[in-house]
């Protein structure tokens, strides 16, 4: 796992640092004092975790945390503070964890190793597991096309027809950590792999049609430009 460290008090980034170092299987990437070096790091390079203070010095890491959200990068977030404020808004960003400081190490290595673990099962089931009522849905990932939320309900569009669930697009989007989906919309989830074609719908916003079936998704014009520039 490739890991990216920010705190602006050298003291903190020194504590991440020697924590992180001791944990087996993990890559530092960079370690900095500076968000907007972080930022010019998460664009260059590619890492799995951020473990960021969020308050800094003219650009925070709820700020960070929000442009990986928005741009649906797949990078997940641990924030280290001393401000509980945030906590509220963090998990509205779905982030992994929200740690308190002064922390224990082994409070922080525990969140990295269950992240690790997540990460490990995810890759290897290449499976989605739907929660319907009483049973347990199964999908492989491969054959999603898209997830809309509509209402209370989230239908789940695969090449082989519609699955209803009431698990949230969020919940949803923690386990699709693959770079084949991205959160193309508030209400839509898309695997990139079976996109046909975007039409323009209104000044902001596009019209998604996919391979192999009639229906269709909606993504903001900021993600297509992402799209463009980080896909095709």
């Amino acid at each position: 796992m490739r890991i990216g460290l920010v705190d602006d008090r050298p003291i903190d980034l020194d504590k991440l640092k020697g924590i992180i170092d001791g944990i087996s299987g993990i890559e530092i990437v960079f370690a900095t004092l500076s968000a907007e070096e972080a930022y010019e790091q998460i664009k260059k390079e590619t890492i799995d975790l951020l473990i960021a203070d969020i308050e800094m010095p003219s650009l925070s890491g709820y700020e960070l945390a929000d442009i990986i959200h928005s741009h649906a990068l797949n990078i997940a977030v641990i924030f280290v503070t001393g401000n509980s404020g945030y906590a509220v808004h963090a998990f509205e960003l779905n982030v992994h964890d929200y740690i308190m400081k002064p922390y224990s190490k082994e409070r922080l290595v525990h969140s990295v190793e269950r992240l690790l673990e997540k990460t490990k099962s995810t890759d290897i089931a290449g499976r989605l597991y739907i929660k319907r009522k009483n049973d347990i849905h199964i999908i492989q990932k491969k054959d999603i096309v898209f997830i809309e939320r509509s209402g209370r309900s989230t239908t789940i569009f695969t090449n082989s027809g519609p699955i209803k669930t009431y698990q949230t697009l969020n919940e949803l989007e923690g386990e699709l950590r693959e770079r084949d989906f991205i959160r193309s919309h508030r209400s839509f989830i898309i695997n990139i792999h079976y996109v046909k074609n975007f039409s323009l719908y209104a000044k902001n916003s596009y019209i998604v049609t996919f391979e192999g079936i009639e229906e269709q998704a909606m993504i903001t014009k900021e993600k297509v430009d992402f799209l463009q520039e980080n896909y095709f």
